[in-house]
């Protein structure tokens, strides 16, 4: 998406995709202290929890926020809870910090695999809003955020990523769901294999983001995020204003 960019990874995560809350504050907070060193101005998180406390009081949503307010722009994936064990629809289900109503929060789109946005529509597992975190009065009365969210949707079911290995061993996900093996480049024989969720989306709105800011880097946070979202098409199979497919 973003060929020039520069990437940092910053790691928060364990070789099985789970995590702690204060590892991942320890690095958004590193992002902040060394946003001006490294010329940071896109963070992409492709990961989350359920949002149960307010934005206003959740600490990851209060830290992404902080990176917003110093310049950069941040994008969350809203989760994958969009459907239950029985196939219907849920909403309210977007995960932390997708809730925090300054980050652009992502959520996925099925492509099927065609060129052409005719037949695109919202991933069936891709969670809906609105956000149903909430705080609590001191008459115990619970005060729901109820934000419109996700921001916008991008292609991630069953895109194609590099697939990591050690040695001879497999993928660990590849291992634990054969299905998900792609496999081998035929340009450089690289294996492949396939990945789907909002994870794999949010990446796609952040290589959109610098491409962005390369074109004219004066842009704010808020200034890319309407841009994108005033840019985007609708879902053509999913009409509603906020289903909005990011143009890239």
């Amino acid at each position: 998406i973003a060929p020039n960019a520069n990437l940092i990874s910053l790691k928060v995560l364990n070789s099985k995709g789970s995590g702690n809350t204060s590892d991942l504050l320890s690095a958004l907070n590193w992002v902040l202290a060394n946003k001006s060193t490294y010329g940071i101005r896109v963070v992409n998180m492709s990961l989350g929890a359920p949002a149960i406390s307010s934005y206003k009081n959740d600490p990851v949503c209060r830290a992404a926020r902080a990176l917003v307010d110093a310049g950069v722009v941040v994008v969350a994936a809203a989760g994958n809870n969009g459907k239950d064990t029985n196939g219907n629809k849920i909403y309210g289900q977007i995960h932390s910090p997708g809730n925090e109503p300054s980050v652009i929060t992502v959520g996925a789109s099925n492509t099927f695999g065609t060129d052409g946005r005719s037949d695109d529509q919202v991933a069936t597992y891709s969670s809906r809003g609105p956000t149903r975190s909430y705080w609590t009065d001191a008459n115990n009365v619970n005060h729901y955020d109820n934000l419109l969210k996700p921001d916008l949707v991008a292609p991630g079911n069953k895109t194609i990523f590099a697939e990591a290995q050690q040695g001879n061993t497999l993928n660990y996900l590849v291992t634990q769901n054969p299905t998900l093996d792609a496999g081998v480049s035929s340009s450089n024989q690289q294996r492949e294999m396939y990945l789907s969720g909002t994870s794999m989306a949010t990446p796609i709105v952040s290589g959109t983001a610098a491409l962005l800011l390369q074109a004219n880097p004066s842009l704010t946070p808020n200034m890319v995020k309407m841009i994108m979202m005033y840019t985007a098409g609708p879902a053509p199979t999913s009409p509603r204003a906020h289903r909005r497919i990011v143009q890239c």
